[in-house]
């Protein structure tokens, strides 16, 4: 790597709010994505979409489990009784870990071109996961919720990249990416029955400075948007759409966030080596690892899903 042409790159756009992210695992994942932190194992789960692998990765042990799936994954959660549910390109399945075992719960996806993209757990443990078109359709695409009875319900059919998502502490509004749109949306969010309703735009992401990834959460209830294409995660207060901070990711593509470690002040973050020019890709050998940043702020605790 070009250490010192690195350097003026990072300088050239480095503000006073602005922190560097390090290698906390080299690796060359195609697409990393789908980080969360396990709040009661205290590892990080994440996945390698077009290598079809899911990883674990112990920050204490410093090694990472891989999990071959077989099929791409959009995104993975643990289950609040033990193992997980991964979203594949053909259908939800329950994973058992120690074996690999898949067990199919559903599969909404209307044909093959589609395939799950990002999703997470709401604060009642229901599992919102959506979907992309392979082929590039705009906003053929959905947003899905399941509960513990395997039912899907579609909450939007607009879609056209369904990306991150999060709920605020008080559990009455949902934050959404729809990554073309280069914009955060808001919904005001009913707990007791997971309807989604006021959809608004909240944040809009500065020209140039990437398209809006996965998400995540602060204690403050700000949110932390990975920008792919953007060589950063950034902080935004969604009440004003103010820039409040960036982090700095030597990858152009970064993909996901979430807090982890202990008292959840890591931020860990991945990127992916997909769709990078040869060229950048020589400037930036690091893409497809897995990154850490020590923000001044805390993150949540993950909710699993309840059966």
């Amino acid at each position: 790597m070009k250490t010192g042409w690195f350097v003026c790159f990072v300088l050239m756009f480095m503000t006073d709010i602005d922190k560097m992210a390090i290698v906390e695992w080299e690796c060359k994942a195609t697409l990393g994505e789908g980080a969360i932190w396990h709040p009661t194992e205290n590892r990080l789960y994440w996945v390698d979409i077009e290598d079809k692998q899911l990883h674990v990765y112990d920050p204490v042990t410093k090694q990472n489990t891989s999990y071959p799936i077989g099929a791409r994954i959009g995104t993975v959660v643990p289950i609040e009784t033990g193992g997980v549910l991964v979203a594949l390109q053909n259908g939800i399945h329950k994973m058992d870990l120690k074996t690999g075992a898949l067990k199919f719960v559903t599969n909404p996806l209307p044909d093959s071109a589609m395939r799950f993209n990002d999703g997470k757990c709401d604060p009642s443990g229901r599992f919102w996961v959506g979907s992309l078109a392979m082929d590039s359709r705009k906003k053929s695409s959905s947003l899905y919720r399941m509960g513990a009875d395997g039912v899907v319900h579609t909450m939007l059919s607009d879609v056209t990249i369904s990306n991150g998502i999060v709920w605020t502490a008080d559990r009455k509004t949902m934050y959404y990416n729809d990554t073309p749109t280069l914009t955060v949306q808001a919904f005001d969010f009913d707990n007791a029955t997971g309807k989604i309703s006021n959809r608004r735009m909240v944040i809009t992401i500065p020209p140039g400075m990437g398209a809006p990834d996965g998400m995540t959460i602060d204690a403050e209830d700000k949110l932390w948007i990975a920008l792919w294409g953007g060589y950063a995660v950034a902080r935004f207060d969604p009440l004003s759409g103010e820039l409040m901070q960036k982090i700095n990711v030597p990858a152009p593509h970064v993909t996901s966030c979430a807090f982890g470690g202990k008292n959840l002040e890591t931020l860990y973050i991945t990127t992916a080596r997909a769709w990078v020019k040869p060229a950048t890709l020589k400037e930036f050998p690091l893409s497809g690892s897995l990154f850490v940043a020590t923000p001044s702020v805390k993150g949540v605790a993950a909710s699993l899903f309840k059966e």
